[in-house]
């Protein structure tokens, strides 16, 4: 009787625990599913879509081997709809066939200075960087990237750079001329048209607020809204950068539907993290990005660690079709 007794205990346990564990899930769940930002820690949820995506799995086929059959089929049922949602980023799209010229694009946040100036540049010569985006740029940093040669590979340049980590700049193999692509916004993210030979390509250095500053994620939000939407009739367009955003924040996923791809996704390293750069804490999430106008079609997608820096650069290269 005894023993019938503690096993019913164990059970009433078991499922709790179970129970609990499943309406931790769910909210996170259902704070991606229907697209709320809230607080800045639903906004950090959020980031974290990937993670437990993979432990609604297993909390679901767990349940189910316990015969919690309620518990563990919701549970699965949500969690294979975020499998859906996540899944197809670790796989490559089709490439349709472009024709024009190929463009490769790097973006690197350098921490507010403190990044490796000459690791940058040396992965701009490794990988052939057309055009780079800058974040978080400062004037000391400028001093030492001319120093580390960045104007004898990228000569032409367009800089906001300030003290602390509100500068940005893009610069280019190509004549670039500033171009105001957003409304004023917290950090400066600087524009510019690059004139490639026979195109016109529009580069943006993306870097809204971090949604987690104690200030809360309006400010977040707003640069992100600001952000231009792809112009089907206008030049092709970039936006690269520090997005402070991953593919499942619903302010990218509002780019993504105006017709840019992530870069990224395209080729199946949608899930490659990028931030913090050689770190477990927190995480590691998505945060830097390059979307591309959707009539590029997008080669390659490579992860660059920048001693130095808590972010590693991304670097694409995709073909601005001939107009």
């Amino acid at each position: 009787m005894v023993d019938i007794e503690e096993r019913r205990t164990r059970r009433k346990g078991t499922t709790f625990l179970l129970v609990v564990a499943a309406i931790t899930f769910l909210l996170a769940a259902f704070t991606r599913l229907l697209g709320i930002d809230g607080t800045r820690h639903m906004v950090a949820t959020t980031a974290l879509t990937p993670y437990f995506t993979a432990a609604g799995v297993v909390l679901g086929a767990l349940a189910l081997l316990l015969r919690r059959w309620a518990v563990g089929t919701l549970t699965m049922l949500v969690a294979v709809v975020l499998v859906a949602a996540v899944a197809p980023r670790a796989f490559p799209d089709s490439r349709p066939v472009g024709v024009g010229r190929e463009v490769t694009v790097m973006a690197a946040n350098v921490l507010v200075g403190r990044a490796d100036a000459g690791a940058v540049v040396a992965a701009v010569k490794a990988h052939d960087v057309d055009v780079l985006t800058l974040q978080e740029l400062t004037p000391a940093m400028v001093l030492d990237l001319e120093r580390a040669g960045l104007d004898e590979v990228l000569p032409f340049r367009h800089f906001l750079d300030e003290p602390g980590g509100s500068g940005s700049g893009v610069a280019s193999r190509y004549p670039v001329f500033p171009r105001t692509l957003t409304p004023p916004s917290t950090l400066r993210q600087a524009g510019a048209l690059v004139d490639l030979p026979g195109e016109d390509l529009e580069v943006l250095s993306v870097h809204p607020l971090p949604p987690v500053e104690a200030v809360g994620p309006e400010s977040w939000q707003r640069d992100l809204a600001g952000l231009p939407d792809r112009e089907l009739d206008g030049p092709v367009r970039v936006l690269a950068g520090d997005f402070n955003a991953t593919l499942d924040h619903v302010g990218l996923r509002r780019l993504l539907n105006s017709g840019y791809v992530d870069a990224a996704d395209q080729v199946g390293a949608g899930l490659d993290p990028t931030w913090p750069s050689g770190a477990l804490w927190p995480p590691p999430v998505t945060l830097d990005h390059v979307l591309v106008d959707g009539r590029c079609p997008v080669d390659t997608f490579t992860v660059v660690d920048i001693p130095g820096s808590d972010h590693r650069a991304v670097v694409s290269r995709f073909v601005v079709p001939a107009r």
